[in-house]
């Protein structure tokens, strides 16, 4: 495939999870990615393994200089910026409660300032080379929420509602802003909720009795997920913007109801 040859490509959160998913499925399709990640171990593991269509960039999403940094790396190696896929995140438990501000801070500033942040200086670069595309990583809990997860599922639906903003403040500039919303994802980060609440299980069994819960029975892949990021930036998806996309397994179909036998 060489659907995306000659786009530059900025990837945050672009080393793990989803984002390198998101990464290797642009590079394969002949796009020239910067992973933009805050461990340089885990960019330079996914540099080394896409090879000569990634370079790193090591750089935290909540600093407005880091972000300045990074678009700038992709105008210096690969003239401009075409697409640009908001990966970042973190999933922290609590209630309005029991979350300490640090952790509520975090959880914001990483999930939904880290897009407003890097997103501030790809759109002037976008509208240099007349227009471009932005898929941000939201989740169904933007849509409804599991207990104890007030600071995540605030930032998931903020993110929802920023791609609107985007999107029409952008639709003038040829830039389609669009929200992709996983169910549960077989990640990194999944895994560690995974450990976290396993009880007398495995990891392993916690992740197929969430899979469970989906009507397809079973977590979501994260290249599953590439793929859908992959057809909203690309030139398939142009009359596309302003929306936010479920990929969840037909999680968010299903109420909790269920009729006796």
């Amino acid at each position: 495939m060489a659907e995306f040859s000659g786009k530059s490509v900025v990837v945050t959160g672009g080393s793990l999870g989803m984002g390198r998913a998101c990464a290797e499925r642009f590079a394969r399709a002949g796009g020239k990615v910067l992973i933009v990640a805050n461990d340089k171990a885990s960019v330079d593991a996914a540099v080394g393994d896409i090879g000569e269509n990634a370079v790193g960039f090591v750089g935290d999403v909540r600093r407005e200089s880091d972000m300045q940094a990074a678009i700038g790396e992709a105008v210096t190696r690969n003239g401009g910026v075409d697409i640009l896929a908001c990966c970042a995140g973190i999933q922290r438990y609590g209630t309005v409660v029991d979350t300490p501000e640090d952790v509520w801070d975090d959880v914001l500033d990483i999930n939904l300032k880290g897009i407003f942040l890097v997103s501030k200086f790809a759109i002037p670069e976008m509208r240099k080379r007349g227009g471009g595309a932005i898929v941000a990583i939201s989740s169904v809990q933007s849509y409804a929420s599991q207990a104890g997860v007030a600071a995540y599922t605030a930032s998931k639906g903020a993110i929802n509602a920023l791609v609107r903003a985007m999107a029409l403040d952008h639709a003038p500039d040829n830039i389609t802003v669009n929200a992709v919303c996983p169910a549960s994802i077989d990640t990194p980060m999944l895994r560690w909720a995974a450990d976290l609440w396993k009880g007398d299980s495995t990891a392993d069994e916690t992740v197929q009795a969430w899979g469970k819960g989906h009507p397809l029975g079973r977590v979501g892949k994260a290249s599953e997920v590439a793929d859908l990021v992959a057809f909203l930036a690309s030139d398939k998806a142009r009359f596309i913007t302003g929306a936010d996309m479920k990929i969840d397994g037909g999680v968010m179909s299903k109420l909790g109801i269920v009729l006796p036998d």
